[in-house]
């Protein structure tokens, strides 16, 4: 069996440093190739179109162009591309700005090296992943925009497969759901994937918008 093509992925960042700490972490890690780094947003956009990455590490703040237009624009002309936010800023504007430019995650820099490999990865495969904080805010946004209707059916889950979904909801990770209600984290990883899978959603953040939506939160 052939071994499947590494991920590609392009950096943008407008501080070298930071820029080039993170393509060579993460070009250490199997399965993901850094195709090439970008300066600023306008940079990054440029970059990708001529590259077509399969992902792409956009910090928020930037020069010339600023990484949620970037990403608005490379949701554009690059649809297949998925775009991961990933900045030291967890501002609830940032956030919502950032889920409005269709991007794949939302996440913030002290995510090690491994984990952020991992997110690349899923991202890839179509999973968003978001920073606990991230999904709070979007949450809390939802809950002042006020309830959304719903069809008020029980959706078919065991008493724990809720007390996680309700968890999730508040922007827990799963060790932390796991100390909460004194299960292996392996555990509530698997009552994650089933709640997903029952729901037919695709990630955590759509259980959370779920959980809000229908009252369980």
């Amino acid at each position: 069996m052939s071994k499947p093509a590494p991920v590609r992925v392009l950096v943008a960042d407008d501080q070298a440093m930071v820029r080039e700490g993170i393509a060579s972490l993460i070009g250490l890690e199997p399965g993901i190739e850094v195709i090439g780094t970008a300066r600023d947003g306008r940079e990054a956009v440029e970059l990708a179109v001529a590259t077509t990455p399969d992902v792409v590490l956009m910090d928020v703040r930037m020069p010339v162009l600023n990484g949620l237009v970037a990403a608005a624009e490379l949701r554009e002309s690059l649809p297949s591309c998925r775009v991961i936010m990933l900045t030291t800023f967890n501002d609830e504007e940032y956030v919502l700005d950032a889920a409005r430019a269709g991007t794949s995650g939302y996440l913030l820099k002290d995510l090690p090296s491994k984990e952020l490999a991992q997110a690349i990865r899923l991202a890839h495969a179509g999973v968003h992943q978001h920073h606990p904080t991230a999904v709070r805010h979007l949450v809390a946004a939802l809950d002042r925009a006020g309830p959304t209707p719903h069809s008020g059916d029980r959706p078919d889950l065991t008493e724990r497969e809720f007390d996680v979904l309700r968890l999730i909801a508040e922007g827990n990770t799963n060790r932390q759901i796991a100390a909460r209600l004194h299960l292996s984290v392996g555990t509530v990883k698997n009552y994650v994937s089933n709640i997903l899978s029952r729901l037919g959603l695709r990630d955590r953040m759509q259980a959370a918008l779920y959980a809000r939506d229908n009252g369980l939160a």
